[in-house]
């Protein structure tokens, strides 16, 4: 049983920046897609970002040119970099890692963007 623990979350204020991580029990980047959902206040969660065993990145279109997803497999960590955020970011993130029918996730993180 993988398990995967978010961590970053926060409050910032629109235009600042935050960095999401999710470490996961075990070492499993190299077969597992990896990605970000969120959630906001009375929203489906959605997808945000994801990146395959093979390094491939993808981002949602609200997001693309403001969050990074990358991954550090020595620290069996995934990172979420999050730039120029905006109240409508406001959400649970939550990490997932994907193969197959197999379905992690994590507990999530809250992500505030108020001034």
């Amino acid at each position: 049983q993988v398990q995967l623990v978010e961590s970053g979350g926060g409050l910032v204020q629109p235009g600042g920046s935050l960095r999401l991580s999710c470490s996961a029990s075990e070492s499993i980047f190299h077969i597992y897609t990896m990605g970000w959902y969120r959630q906001g206040p009375g929203t489906q969660r959605e997808w945000v970002a994801s990146i395959t065993a093979g390094g491939r990145t993808d981002y949602a279109d609200s997001v693309k040119g403001r969050f990074t997803i990358s991954r550090d497999s020595a620290k069996n960590t995934m990172y979420l970099q999050m730039n120029t955020l905006q109240p409508e970011d406001t959400a649970v993130y939550f990490c997932n890692a994907q193969r197959f029918t197999n379905a992690y996730w994590g507990q999530g993180t809250q992500v505030t963007v108020s001034s």
